[in-house]
């Protein structure tokens, strides 16, 4: 086994490319690992930061005429972006998905999808083989059980992947919060994504805001 470890092997937004797999209503429905809701917010989240960060990120879904369009809070994200809607359920045996992310010239390949044990596991498994760095982000997937869920994480983690969340995915591209081209974008995701991380920073922002009372001290 090649262990996946220093400093080069972090995520960095440069070479990352970002594929989200059928967040679609039919998939929804059968998600059974995780609150829905909450699959939904970070799949959302790792969008708007991808974007933030200027990953290139390619939307896809399996024949959407009967499994529903992706999930509306991801496609107005990316408001003119084709979904490439596909048949193959393997989505790295559909050649348009590949060549766009071949066309990106960046090696480190995240994916998030539903359901974890099919349609995040099989193209993961697959670009493994074929050389790419894949990361899963396990929280912006699901599978239609838990233990659908963890055995596709064990299989993948088996075949070379790394799995990642999408809090820790985002800390990767930003790394150093000297670094200030994206941080004011990031720190929007995270007041409406990260829950309490994000209802705090609010609350630390109305309290640096609120004069102190007169002869108080």
């Amino acid at each position: 086994m090649t262990f996946r470890n220093g400093l080069d092997s972090l995520l960095r937004p440069e070479d990352s490319v970002l594929v989200l797999i059928d967040h679609q209503p039919y998939q929804l429905a059968n998600l059974n690992s995780h609150d829905p809701q909450m699959v939904v917010n970070n799949a959302t989240a790792l969008a708007k930061s991808a974007k933030a960060f200027g990953v290139p990120t390619l939307l896809t879904s399996v024949i959407a005429d009967r499994g529903g369009l992706i999930f509306p809070q991801i496609t107005d994200v990316f408001p003119s972006q084709e979904v490439i809607d596909r048949t193959f359920i393997n989505t790295w045996e559909d050649k348009k998905v590949v060549d766009a992310v071949k066309a990106t010239g960046r090696r480190q390949l995240i994916i998030a999808g539903l359901w974890t044990e099919i349609c995040v596991a099989m193209p993961a498994i697959q670009a493994l083989g074929e050389g790419w760095d894949v990361t899963v982000v396990t929280d912006a997937s699901g599978g239609t059980s838990v233990e659908a869920h963890q055995v596709a994480i064990q299989r993948m983690i088996a075949a070379g992947a790394n799995m990642m969340t999408w809090l820790a995915v985002v800390s990767e591209w930003q790394r150093d919060w000297a670094r200030t081209e994206h941080a004011a974008e990031l720190t929007d995701v995270l007041k409406h994504h990260a829950a309490g991380s994000g209802i705090a920073f609010l609350w630390e922002q109305q309290l640096l805001n609120t004069p102190v009372p007169a002869g108080a001290g």
